[in-house]
């Protein structure tokens, strides 16, 4: 792939820790690349999977849903929900043509900045190795 493309990243994430974690990140001046654009939702469990396919839609190369670690989500078991949720979006994604590497869900706690940080590296780095999102039949989507 071209060394130029720069991959846009929709990176859904939960308020309480995801999102916490992404800002000690940034707070602790870490460095990560910026192809990330976050959105956050208040629970992981609230991320539809509409959201993660609105996202291909619209141009993104890369989904990143976060949300607390098991055990410890603020609504109790909104992680758990996205846990059963998350193999099925997976397998509707494979049977759509889109990349396994394209979609990730993680779990990142709001003390993991540089965790946080490592994740989106590694997103960025897969995504600029297999190129851009194009839609089945060729045509990109954004």
């Amino acid at each position: 792939m071209t060394g130029s493309f720069e991959p846009k990243i929709v990176g859904i994430l939960c308020n309480w820790c995801s999102y916490a974690g992404a800002d000690l990140a940034g707070t602790s001046r870490l460095k990560y690349p910026a192809n990330i654009h976050i959105v956050r939702v208040m629970c992981s469990g609230r991320v539809d999977p509409t959201f993660v396919l609105k996202a291909f839609e619209l141009g993104a190369d890369g989904v990143l849903v976060s949300g607390c670690r098991p055990g410890d989500c603020h609504y109790v078991d909104g992680n758990y929900k996205t846990m059963r949720r998350t193999p099925l979006l997976e397998n509707l994604l494979r049977q759509m043509g889109v990349e396994p590497a394209r979609f990730r869900q993680v779990w990142v706690s709001a003390s993991q900045g540089e965790i946080f940080a490592r994740i989106v590296e590694e997103m960025v780095k897969d995504l600029k190795e297999i190129g851009p999102y194009m839609r089945q039949g060729g045509e990109d989507l954004a």
